[in-house]
């Protein structure tokens, strides 16, 4: 492996981004790595994001303040855009009527 093809660093964070991309994935916010496309799948999305929130409770008192703040954050932005689209009328995983 040449020094260019090195991984980074893998601390908390950066396994706590690691878990929020695949959610922001399944949300459909950011592409597929593979395919380049955004494809919503909310049950995958769903389990992404309480993986999270159980990272969150099992390490609650044991995380620096910004470490505390990292997951708080994304934990709220996270569930914020599912809501929205579990209420979106038409979207898959919907509550509502299609519009």
């Amino acid at each position: 492996m040449s020094d260019n093809d090195q991984l980074p660093v893998i601390d908390f964070a950066t396994f706590v981004m690691s878990l929020v991309h695949s959610a922001w994935m399944h949300l459909g916010q950011v592409p597929h790595h593979e395919t380049q496309k955004t494809e919503i799948d909310l049950p995958m999305a769903k389990q992404s994001i309480d993986l999270v929130g159980l990272l969150e409770e099992k390490t609650k008192g044991n995380l620096s303040g910004d470490e505390e703040r990292l997951i708080h954050q994304v934990l709220y932005e996270l569930r914020s855009k599912y809501v929205e689209l579990t209420k979106t009328p038409g979207s898959p995983g919907s509550q509502g009527p299609a519009a």
